[in-house]
């Protein structure tokens, strides 16, 4: 059920706070064995919060959030839960804070379930390279859910959470929510505090928002955005209220379409998206093509970029001052070496290669400058879109979830997957995606990008088609 819906049930009392977390935290018991979208359940920690959600909810000081439960990625702060980040050099972290997201729902009231699973350190795009194990597709658990988010959004699909908190540095929101059939936002880069999500590259995270609809995903989010002090990108031009346009006309929207996005899909991708581009024509809105030529460019860029600043914010997890320690090592040099090789895993100690090779003296210039030339390129070219453009439509994926093992052990194909997804994030706009059409019976995702700080409109672009597209549920 969406979260207006349990909203209302638990404001008229026809279901208690404490009785309907119990009810998720069964679902979980019952079904994620086959999906393995939890590291780690807060059973009892979330019966107390529950608890107290039902004080507020019966003094009459209840707020959107308060009671609901949700998910959290396993790369968001919680204080005295572990927060693991999939892998073998933090499994037995327990933070002694609460990430900023984290607290302001705290504030709300919120119902927090567990952890959920990933890739590790939010690298990948399968939520196949965690240390607990890969994460299945609940509408069909051969495939894989995406990633890195891929718990969280396997999570909302399974219906073992009412919406989800999860992370996007390239694609980690939208490309899972995708594939498992959700709605999936990302917000503007700055418009939610960084504070406790554990860094893959700085310049790109986001913590974002895996729900049932845009409207949830809405809701969620102005709970946990806004300025906070601790985080010096975060911005205080982000404040809410981007629900405050479902449901009202976008008749006047303008939507463009980059023709460059649409020949990178496949046959059932392509068709699924241009049926809702002819929705949105019918609806009233200007329908336009445009280009973002650089888009050939961008995989090269993101990757060389992101990978660097992971090089750069991994190297504190070095078995001393933080993460797993080795048992060998005879001196200093040889425990780091030791710690890391046990600690990493294939993926993340590929991108620490890769990004120590791009940032080399030799190679600097060649490879780590001309990818942020790129950067700049890219931000440039979606500015002359929105000049025109009120919203840009594309896909969220070239293709549906694939087979579990299809891809790992071809780290370039998997990385030329997140080409729908990465253009975004390079120049930090907000970009929902939401189910446009299903293939094989499994979910085709569109996204909706649109200027820095605009929420409002896209999730009101994005609820728009969600009204009228029927949603098929997963079948556990």
């Amino acid at each position: 059920m969406k979260i207006s819906g349990i909203r209302k049930r638990l404001d008229s009392r026809e279901i208690g706070a404490v009785e309907l977390t119990k009810e998720y935290l069964d679902r979980i018991d019952r079904y994620d064995g086959k999906i393995n979208s939890y590291i780690t359940v807060c059973r009892d920690e979330a019966v107390a919060m529950a608890e107290r959600a039902q004080k507020l909810i019966d003094s009459g000081n209840a707020s959107a959030l308060t009671g609901i439960p949700l998910s959290v990625k396993d790369n968001i702060c919680t204080n005295g839960i572990k927060t693991t980040c999939a892998s073998r050099m933090l499994k037995d972290f327990v933070p002694v804070y609460d990430a900023y997201a984290v607290e302001k729902l705290k504030n709300e009231g919120f119902v927090m379930l567990g952890k959920t699973n990933m890739d590790e350190f939010a690298m990948g795009g399968s939520s196949q390279t965690s240390y607990f194990g890969g994460v299945k597709n609940p509408y069909n658990t051969e495939c894989v859910p995406g990633g890195s988010s891929g718990g969280a959004a396997a999570s909302v699909a399974a219906g073992m959470c009412a919406a989800a908190l999860g992370s996007d540095t390239g694609g980690s929101v939208r490309q899972p929510s995708a594939f498992c059939g959700v709605t999936g936002l990302k917000p503007t880069y700055g418009a939610v505090s960084r504070w406790g999500l554990i860094a893959f590259a700085s310049s790109f995270d986001q913590i974002g928002v895996c729900a049932l609809s845009a409207e949830d995903a809405g809701y969620v989010f102005d709970a946990i955005c806004g300025r906070d002090e601790n985080d010096a990108t975060s911005s205080a031009r982000a404040k809410g209220g981007s629900t405050e346009l479902i449901g009202k006309d976008i008749s006047n929207i303008t939507v463009g379409i980059p023709r460059e996005f649409i020949e990178d899909a496949s046959d059932e991708v392509k068709e699924a998206v241009q049926k809702a581009a002819e929705f949105y024509r019918q609806t009233g809105c200007n329908v336009k093509e445009c280009s973002l030529p650089s888009l050939e460019y961008a995989v090269s860029a993101y990757y060389l970029i992101s990978s660097a600043e992971a090089a750069s914010n991994l190297s504190r997890f070095d078995g001393i001052k933080y993460g797993h320690r080795s048992g060998l090592g005879e001196d200093y040099n040889a425990l780091i070496k030791s710690s890391r090789s046990e600690g990493f895993g294939t993926e993340v100690k590929r991108r620490i290669m890769l990004g120590n090779y791009a940032l080399c003296s030799g190679y600097y210039d060649a490879y780590y400058n001309k990818a942020r030339r790129i950067r700049a390129q890219i931000r440039n070219e979606y500015r002359a879109i929105f000049d025109s453009c009120d919203v840009i439509l594309t896909p969220t994926a070239p293709t549906p979830a694939y087979r579990i093992g299809a891809q790992e052990d071809d780290p370039v194909k998997m990385y030329l997957a997140d080409v729908c997804t990465v253009t975004a994030n390079i120049a930090g706009l907000p970009s929902v995606s939401t189910v446009c059409g299903y293939s094989g019976g499994l979910p085709v995702g569109m996204s909706i990008t649109g200027r820095p700080f605009d929420e409002k409109t896209i999730l009101a672009v994005c609820d728009r088609f969600e009204r009228d597209f029927e949603r098929k549920e997963c079948c556990l």
